[in-house]
C-alpha cells in the first residue's frame, strides 16, 4: 500500500480510547498484585477512569444490618473501610472511578441468585427505599472524602448488563426500568452536576433494549445524561477444559452489532448527539479465551481503536489486568484473562497496542492518514520560513513529526506501507524509528509456550518472559519516503522527523 501525505490533510480521529479501563470486581483492588498492575498500566499507558463490579457486593463490606434485640427490627449501618482503601489507591495512581453501581448485597437482596465465582447477588431490592438510601450515602461520603468538585467528576452507571438474565434476574426490563428511575433521581438529589446513565446492556437484546429504555426515560423525564452498553466480537466460544475457543467475527463487520446505537440515540428528539459510553469492549466475552494473549489480539484491537471514537464518547477495554475471579482463580499465567497485563507483570501484545495510541497523543495536531491498516498523525509545529533550507522546495519541517500505528490482521503474508510525507527529501535528513509487535517478537505467549507452559512459572521464567514481552526498536536514516513491512498480525508505532547529523569534532560514525 502507497499513500502520499501533504501535511494539509485533516481526517476525523477522535481517540478516546483513554478515557476508562475495566477491572476486575472492586474487592480484588485491596490485593498487591493487583495494584502492581495498574500502576504498570498507569506508569506506561495511562487511564483516566476505571470501572468495575461489586461495588456494593459484601467482601466490600459497605452494607449492614445489626439487631439490638432480636424481636426489634434490623438497624442499617454503613462501613466505608474498604471503599476508602480502594479508592485512595486509585487516587495514588492518578485515575478516577467510574461508578457502577451493583451488585445488591445479600441483607438487602429480594432473592438468592448470584452470578460469578464470588457470587455477586443480581436480584432486585428487597426495598428500593433502602437500595436508594444506600447510594445516596455512598455518595455523600465520597463527597465527604474526596471533595465535592471532585467526586461530581465521576459518571455513574446504574446495574451492569441488565438485559442478560444471568446479570439481572430473569432480565426484567420493567423492574429493571423502575431500579434505573429511582437510582437515577436519589443521585441528582446528592448533587444535579452527576453525571448518571445506563442501561449498560450486552448484545442478543440490545436494539430492543436501548430503544425501550429510552422510551421510558422520555416518557417519566428520569435523568439520564449518557447512554451506555458493551461490546464483543466472537461467536459462542467452544468449550474445551478450562478454555473457550471463539471465533473473532470478520474484521468488516466488527462493529456491526455496534453500529445500530449511535442511530437509535440520535432518533429521540431528547437524545440526538447524546454521548454513548461504551463500558465494556473486547473480543471475547469470557476471561479464559486463549485469543486474549495472542499478537491477532492485539492487531484487531488495534484496527478498532481507529474508528472507534468516531461515534462513542468512550470505550473501555475489559480488563486492564489478570487479576480477575470471575470464573474462578486461574491456574496459568496465560489462562486467556481479558487484562492487558499478565499475571507476573507480564505486558500482553495488546498492552502495547494502547500504548502505540497513547503516544499518537502527545503533541498531537491533527490527524493526516487513516486506511484499513494504519493511522497517521501530524505532531509539532514548524518554526521555520516556509520553504527554506529545503532543497526539495517543500516546507522546513524541523519541528514537525509523523507517528503512526499501523497493523496486519488476517493477511497470512505480510504486507509493505509505504508513505511520502512532507518532509526533507534528502537522503539521511531524517529518522524512521519504529516499535514492532508481532509473532516473532514481543510474543511472550509463545515464549511461555517454547519453555513448557508451566502454570507456575520460576522467578527466572517470568522475568524472561517480561524481556520477551518488550517492542522490537528499529531506526533508519531515510529521506521522505518510508517503508514498513508488517508480518502476520502485526501491530507498529512509528515516528518519522527530521534528525540532521550533528557530530562532535572528529567524531566519524563506524569508523
Amino acid at each position: 500500500m502507497k499513500y502520499k501525505i501533504n501535511g494539509n490533510e485533516d481526517i476525523l480521529f477522535n481517540n478516546n480510547a483513554f478515557y476508562c479501563v475495566g477491572t476486575g470486581r472492586m474487592g480484588l483492588a485491596l490485593q498487591k498484585h493487583y495494584y502492581e498492575q495498574l500502576k504498570f498500566v498507569q506508569d506506561k499507558i495511562g487511564f483516566e477512569h476505571i470501572r468495575g463490579h461489586g461495588l456494593f457486593c459484601d467482601d466490600m463490606a459497605i452494607y449492614r444490618e445489626y439487631k439490638e434485640k432480636d424481636d426489634e427490627p434490623a438497624i442499617i449501618e454503613y462501613c466505608w473501610t474498604y471503599l476508602d482503601m480502594v479508592m485512595d489507591s486509585y487516587k495514588e495512581l492518578g485515575i478516577r472511578p467510574f461508578l457502577e453501581l451493583g451488585f445488591m448485597p445479600k441483607k438487602l437482596a429480594s432473592g438468592d441468585q448470584t452470578i460469578f465465582y464470588w457470587k455477586g447477588n443480581v436480584t432486585p431490592p428487597s426495598d428500593y427505599k433502602k437500595w436508594t438510601d444506600l447510594v445516596q450515602a455512598t455518595l455523600t461520603h465520597l463527597i465527604e472524602r474526596y471533595g465535592r468538585d471532585e467526586v461530581v467528576e465521576w459518571p455513574v452507571e446504574v446495574w451492569n448488563e441488565p438485559n442478560l438474565p444471568g446479570f439481572w434476574k430473569d432480565a426484567d426490563m420493567k423492574e429493571y426500568f423502575k431500579l434505573y428511575d429511582l437510582t437515577s433521581r436519589a443521585v441528582k438529589e446528592v448533587d444535579p452536576r452527576f453525571k448518571v446513565g445506563g442501561p449498560a446492556v450486552c448484545g442478543g437484546t440490545d436494539k430492543e433494549w436501548i430503544k425501550a429504555f429510552l422510551e421510558y426515560v422520555e416518557a417519566n423525564k428520569s435523568p439520564l445524561d449518557f447512554v451506555s452498553r458493551h461490546h464483543y466480537t466472537t461467536e459462542v466460544p467452544e468449550r474445551n477444559g478450562h478454555y473457550g475457543y471463539p471465533k473473532l467475527h470478520e474484521v468488516s463487520r466488527c462493529f456491526e452489532q455496534l453500529d445500530s446505537t449511535r442511530g437509535i440515540v440520535d432518533s429521540f428528539k431528547s437524545f440526538d448527539g447524546m454521548d454513548i459510553h461504551v463500558t465494556e469492549f473486547n473480543t471475547s466475552y469470557i476471561p479464559t479465551a486463549p485469543v486474549h494473549d495472542t499478537n491477532e489480539n492485539a492487531a484487531y484491537i488495534a484496527n478498532m481503536l481507529a474508528t472507534f471514537g468516531d461515534n462513542h464518547a468512550s470505550y473501555s477495554y475489559w480488563t486492564f489486568g489478570d487479576i480477575f475471579e470471575e470464573f474462578g482463580v486461574p491456574f496459568t499465567p496465560f489462562h486467556g484473562g481479558f487484562g492487558l497485563v499478565a499475571n507476573g507483570l507480564i505486558p500482553k501484545p495488546t498492552f502495547w497496542t494502547f500504548a502505540f495510541y497513547k503516544n499518537l497523543t502527545k503533541q498531537y495536531k491533527k490527524c493526516v492518514l487513516k486506511t484499513p491498516e494504519c493511522v497517521v498523525v501530524q505532531c509539532g509545529e514548524s518554526d521555520a520560513t516556509p520553504g527554506a533550507g529545503n532543497s526539495s522546495g517543500a516546507q522546513n519541517t524541523t519541528n514537525v513529526c509523523y507517528k503512526g500505528v499501523a497493523w496486519n490482521i488476517r493477511e497470512k503474508k505480510p504486507i509493505t506501507l509505504e508513505l511520502e510525507l512532507p518532509l526533507p527529501a534528502e537522503d539521511g535528513a531524517n529518522v524512521l524509528v519504529t516499535h514492532m509487535t508481532d509473532e516473532n517478537v514481543c510474543n511472550p505467549l509463545k515464549v511461555w509456550h517454547d519453555l513448557g507452559e508451566h502454570p507456575n512459572p520460576s522467578a527466572e521464567e517470568i522475568e524472561l518472559l517480561r524481556t520477551a514481552a518488550v517492542p522490537q526498536i528499529t531506526t533508519k536514516r531515510c529521506g521522505n519516503k518510508v517503508s514498513i513491512t508488517l508480518e502476520k498480525n502485526a501491530v507498529c508505532y512509528f515516528e518519522v522527523r527530521n534528525a540532521p547529523i550533528k557530530s562532535d569534532r572528529g567524531y566519524e560514525y563506524g569508523r
